[in-house]
């Protein structure tokens, strides 16, 4: 495969996620999906669900695609999302806070859609962002 045709998969996630459509999942994540995060239930159905929650939490989620790297059938990126927490999320109470979360993704691609997922988040400071951990001294 043209590691050049990966990149694009990378704004079809943000796409995904800008325009508040779940239903864009399917055209490119296979139902087999394998994805290594726990708070995500596997397969196609768990995207979509884990995303459902989340845009219910956080409607107003704006996602940036930062970088996207290519490598054999490998893609990279680093996306900047911002959002309101509006409604539950994890059991957190909404909390009207804005936040700004970073995450690093790796997917593993075949045939154009994802098959396989890796992701690291800074976590820390977006429960911090919504108050639920105090900032450090």
């Amino acid at each position: 495969m043209n590691t050049t045709s990966l990149a694009p998969l990378a704004l079809a996630f943000a796409e995904a996620l800008n325009t508040k459509n779940v239903d864009l999942f399917d055209t490119f994540v296979a139902p087999d999906y394998v994805n290594h995060n726990p708070f995500v239930a596997p397969g196609l159905t768990g995207v979509k669900a884990f995303f459902t929650g989340w845009l219910a939490a956080f409607p107003d989620t704006h996602v940036v695609v930062e970088d996207s790297l290519t490598s054999g059938d490998t893609l990279v990126g680093r996306f900047t999302y911002t959002a309101t927490h509006t409604g539950p999320f994890l059991g957190i109470a909404a909390t009207g806070n804005r936040i700004i979360m970073r995450s690093i993704d790796i997917w593993r691609v075949r045939e154009g859609k994802f098959i396989e997922h890796w992701d690291e988040l800074n976590l820390l400071e977006v429960f911090q962002q919504l108050g639920v951990i105090p900032p450090f001294a």
